[in-house]
C-alpha cells in the first residue's frame, strides 16, 4: 500500500507541470519523504529480525550464554522500535498527515489561568521542536498581567494533526500560586482546540453574504507593519457563529487569505462533530463532550504527577513534561483511540 502511494507521487512528480503550484508541490514532496522513510523503517526492522534469528541459531549451536543475553537485548530493543513504528501506522484518518492548527484559551481564574496557559504554549512548542516541526503563530493576545489570553499556532510537519489531535480538551493544572503571596494552593484551567489545516482544493461552501470581516491593528512584536496599518482580521461566521482571526503576514490580504484557510478547516470539523454526534445519538451512546471535558491533570503540589483521564497513563515528571516530552501521553492516546474506534464499530 504505501509503495504504491510512493509509486503514485514519483509519478505526479515526473510531470511537467509539476511545479507550477508551488504549495502543492512541496506538500507531495514532503509526503513522498515521509512515505519513503516508512518503508526505509520497515525495512530496518525486518533486517534486525533476521539477524536476531540469527544470533539465536548461532547462540544455540555454540551454547553461548553471553550470546543468548546479547540476543535478549536486542529483541528487547527490537520491540521498541515496533512499538513506535506501529504508532505511525496508526495515523491512518483522512486529515492525520495533515499540518495542525492548534489553539489555547485560559479558563476562568484570570492571571492564574492565563499563566497556565503560556505554561502549555510553550509545552507544545518544545514538543514539535523534539519532532522537527515548524511553528507559526496566527494570532496571540496579551493576558492582563502575565501569560496569554488566545493564541493560535499552526504547525506544519508530517502527521502533525495525527499526533496533536490527542491533546484537544480541556488540560487541568495544580500547583502553588506563584502570584498568591500567602502561598495557597490553586487549581487552573485552559483548553486546547485542535483541528487540521485544510488543502486549498478542499470544497466547502462559505457565501460572502455569510461572514462579517473586521480589521484592526495588529499587536505584539512583528516590525514596524505593527500598529501603524489595520492589518490584522476578524472573521465571523454568522449562521454558525465560528470566529477566526489573523495578524500574523504584512498585509491585511495575506492575512484574510489564512483566516479564510482556517475558517474553512472549523467549519469542516465542525460538520464532522455534527455528524459523529447524529450516530452517537442514533446508537444511544453518551459521547464526552471535547470542549469541557477534562482531560489531564498537572499536579505540581502537594504531589508531582501528570495523569491522563482518558487513557489512565502518568508520569510522575511533571517539569518534564511541561518541558515537550509529551511521547508517551500521545502514544497513548493512539492506542486508545484505536480500541475505541474499534470498539464502537467505527
Amino acid at each position: 500500500m504505501k509503495t504504491a502511494r510512493i509509486a503514485a507521487l514519483e509519478a505526479l512528480m515526473a510531470e511537467p507541470a509539476f511545479w507550477d503550484d508551488q504549495n502543492s508541490a512541496q506538500k507531495t514532496i514532503s509526503e513522498a519523504n515521509a512515505l519513503r522513510e516508512l518503508v526505509g523503517q520497515f525495512t530496518a526492522l525486518r533486517a534486525r529480525l533476521d539477524d536476531i534469528g540469527v544470533m539465536i541459531d548461532l547462540a544455540q549451536e555454540e551454547d553461548d550464554r553471553e550470546l543468548f543475553r546479547e540476543t535478549d537485548g536486542e529483541a528487547e530493543s527490537l520491540l521498541r522500535a515496533l512499538d513506535g513504528f506501529e504508532l505511525e501506522l496508526l495515523l491512518d484518518g483522512p486529515y492525520d498527515r495533515n499540518n495542525a492548527i492548534l489553539e489555547l484559551h485560559p479558563g476562568a481564574g484570570g492571571t492564574e489561568s492565563q499563566d497556565w496557559a503560556l505554561i502549555l504554549l510553550r509545552m507544545y512548542t518544545r514538543f514539535c521542536e523534539r519532532r522537527g516541526w515548524k511553528v507559526e503563530t496566527l494570532d496571540f493576545l496579551d493576558g492582563d498581567e502575565a501569560g496569554l489570553k488566545s493564541v493560535t499556532l499552526l504547525v506544519k510537519g508530517h502527521n502533525a494533526y495525527g499526533y496533536l489531535k490527542a491533546e484537544k480538551g480541556v488540560h487541568r493544572l495544580v500547583r502553588i500560586s506563584p502570584f498568591d503571596s500567602s502561598g495557597r494552593r490553586h487549581t487552573s484551567f485552559a483548553s486546547v482546540d485542535v483541528i487540521p489545516e485544510m488543502d486549498e482544493d478542499v470544497e466547502i461552501d462559505i457565501r460572502t453574504e455569510d461572514l462579517k470581516v473586521d480589521t484592526y491593528r495588529a499587536t505584539g512584536a512583528g516590525g514596524q507593519h505593527i500598529n501603524t496599518t489595520d492589518s490584522a482580521v476578524r472573521i465571523t461566521h454568522l449562521p454558525t457563529g465560528v470566529v477566526v482571526t489573523c495578524q500574523s503576514e504584512r498585509s491585511q490580504i495575506q492575512n484574510r487569505a489564512v483566516a479564510m484557510r482556517i475558517l474553512a478547516a472549523r467549519l469542516l470539523e465542525k460538520k464532522r462533530e455534527e455528524q459523529e454526534a447524529e450516530v452517537a445519538a442514533l446508537r444511544g451512546e453518551q459521547k464526552d463532550i471535547a470542549w469541557g471535558s477534562q482531560i489531564r491533570s498537572y499536579v505540581f503540589h502537594p504531589y508531582s504527577m501528570v495523569k491522563d483521564h482518558r487513557t489512565g497513563h502518568e508520569a510522575g515528571n511533571v517539569q518534564g513534561v511541561t518541558d515537550g516530552d509529551l511521547d508517551g501521553f500521545v502514544n497513548a492516546y493512539l492506542r486508545w483511540n484505536l480500541q475505541r474506534r474499534q470498539g464502537s464499530g467505527a
